[in-house]
């Protein structure tokens, strides 16, 4: 018999005073409520009850049995009830890891609004470029950019991310504007210090993929700081949407070879293999997967492409 069966039979018939109410309660039959009795009695190896025809009473050690059961009942009918709160209303503390450029331009700001939506969720929100074992560190979400390694996680698709060739006015005065993307190597080019990093940058064109070599004046591993380095004529930089899309908007960078394109890389949103997910990472998923169909810089960039190219063709009147 199941033994929690067991015990909760146990402690109606000493709260109810017989087997017969017991059995009335739980739709069984008189009989079977004294198996249940029975049956912890000769798992115990005691006597819980003191049984005659018209009344019963608890043993010594029944009513210590019936205390602690009445306690773990009380438990797990506690337990139950607050998992069954935590299911229906998202709350806790969620765990999220990002990528550095991704994680401080787009899911900050979506945080922002999820937190504002469900605000009894709080969110430890860790953005890095390094390799991440979810289960080591603890993470309960993560954003990944690029080929997925893990197979054993659920990874659900997002926009595709997207780069873009840019640099700043100042320097397209001093050195001109590539005109095609073999021109990008004879230009000063800032890249990202990272072991997968390439000196050479993967372009799609009209035709076809091109890859060009470029010289690499200055590395950094951070894309902040590559795109500072490039507000300041540095150098053309390769970085995300994410991180430039506002500046081109505005002019303060100017895209470079808008009929060639850096590969997009996949992006996915990483969970473990639980099918029934707790409400704050339900929750966070589904308003993720809604808040990024689309990459939060198409819009910026389809509208900063008119002023790229007004942009450009200023500098190019100031030259000639």
């Amino acid at each position: 018999m199941d033994r929690l069966q067991s015990m909760d039979v146990f402690v109606r018939t000493v709260e109810r005073g017989n087997f017969s109410t017991v059995a009335e309660d739980l739709r069984l039959t008189a009989t079977m409520v004294g198996l249940h009795v029975k049956a912890l009695e000769y798992h115990l190896g005691v006597r819980l009850l003191n049984r005659t025809t018209r009344r019963q009473s608890l043993t010594d050690a029944g009513k210590l049995y019936y205390e602690r059961c009445k306690q773990i009942l009380g438990d797990i009918a506690d337990a139950e009830s607050r998992t069954s709160t935590l299911q229906a209303v998202p709350r806790g503390r969620l765990r999220v890891m990002t990528p550095v450029s991704f994680g401080v331009h787009a899911l900050a700001p979506a945080c922002a609004e999820y937190l504002d939506k469900y605000p009894e969720v709080a969110i430890d929100l860790v953005v890095s470029d390094r390799p991440v074992d979810m289960v080591e560190e603890g993470f309960e979400v993560m954003v990944a950019i690029g080929d997925l390694i893990d197979s054993t996680l659920i990874a659900r698709p997002l926009f595709p991310y997207r780069s873009v060739v840019c640099a700043a006015p100042s320097y397209i005065e001093r050195n001109g504007t590539p005109k095609k993307p073999a021109d990008l190597s004879r230009h000063t080019c800032l890249g990202f210090a990272h072991p997968l990093a390439s000196r050479k940058w993967l372009l799609e064109g009209p035709q076809g993929p091109v890859s060009v070599p470029v010289s690499l004046a200055l590395t950094v591993n951070n894309g902040e700081a590559l795109r500072t380095a490039a507000l300041s004529g540095l150098g053309i930089i390769m970085q995300p949407e994410v991180l430039i899309a506002e500046d081109i908007k505005v002019g303060r960078l100017i895209r470079l070879l808008p009929d060639f394109s850096p590969t997009p890389k996949p992006v996915h949103l990483l969970t473990f293999p639980d099918q029934h997910l707790v409400p704050k990472i339900q929750t966070f998923v589904d308003f993720l997967m809604q808040h990024f169909k689309q990459s939060p810089g198409d819009q910026k960039l389809m509208a900063s492409k008119r002023v790229s190219r007004n942009s450009t063709k200023v500098v190019q009147s100031r030259r000639g």
